[in-house]
């Protein structure tokens, strides 16, 4: 049976409430535990006015048990203001969680919580670190290098276990900010967390009791931006979030 709260070893911070210890050889090693980890998704842009407090709220969530990604989109743009953080995959994946939860259209400031629509998220805060599912997978990451990770991600055998199973990987990083100069928020100086700063889709796979491995090449990490490395897997039919992992390695392999 997976263990009931997250593990972590070395140098290494996983979410919330971890011990961060070096190791002889440096390393940076968590596992997921017995409860599916929540995953919260914001869709944003700095050339959208009603964005900024959703941008706020997120940041909320620094030091909670939740893998946070906020994606910023470009469709924004033409209004004056170019967001540097947006990304053409980041609208894709907004288009298929539309299609998934039958929204005819995409917005922002969109919430997405457990790959669901989450249009109450002002007041949600509590409901979406609280009450969690039994895990089905078992996910654990590890830094084999600077820019090289690896998971491995386990099915439990359980008789509700998904036919089949995706997943994801992002880079998201803290500390962003931005003078806007144009647009609805010219004049404001944005502040930013959890930047999705790479999207990085992993496949999809049969189910099955043998571990799977995922290796990952991140890009090199922003001086002076605490950064994360998470691994998100999901039901592909339904977007629902099986497991979650965040990793953030603050010293270098050698």
């Amino acid at each position: 049976m997976f263990s009931s709260a997250p593990k972590i070893i070395a140098a290494c911070a996983l979410l919330t409430g971890a011990t961060v210890t070096f190791g002889m050889q440096n390393q940076c090693i968590a596992s997921s535990g017995s409860l599916v980890t929540p995953v919260l998704e914001l869709y944003t842009s700095e050339g959208c006015s009603s964005c900024p407090p959703a941008d706020q709220w997120v940041s909320g969530f620094k030091g909670k048990d939740v893998v946070v990604q906020a994606f910023h989109v470009g469709y924004w743009d033409h209004i004056g203001w170019v967001d540097r953080f947006a990304s053409p995959a980041h609208t894709s994946r907004q288009r298929e969680i539309a299609a998934q939860n039958r929204l005819r259209n995409i917005y922002t400031p969109q919430v997405v919580v457990n790959g669901r629509d989450w249009p109450q998220w002002g007041n949600a805060q509590s409901r979406i670190t609280g009450s969690r599912s039994i895990a089905t997978v078992h996910v654990s990451l590890k830094r084999l290098a600077d820019d090289q990770f690896e998971a491995t991600v386990t099915q439990a055998p359980a008789t509700d276990a998904a036919q089949a199973w995706s997943a994801y990987w992002t880079v998201t990083e803290h500390g962003h900010s931005s003078k806007v100069k144009a647009g609805e928020n010219a004049g404001e100086f944005l502040k930013h967390d959890f930047v999705v700063r790479q999207y990085t889709q992993a496949g999809v796979y049969k189910s099955g009791s043998t571990p799977q491995k995922l290796a990952f090449r991140s890009i090199a990490a922003t001086p002076g931006h605490e950064r994360q490395i998470n691994l998100v897997v999901f039901e592909p039919q339904s977007g629902k979030t099986l497991q979650a992992l965040s990793l953030s390695c603050s010293a270098e392999v050698r």
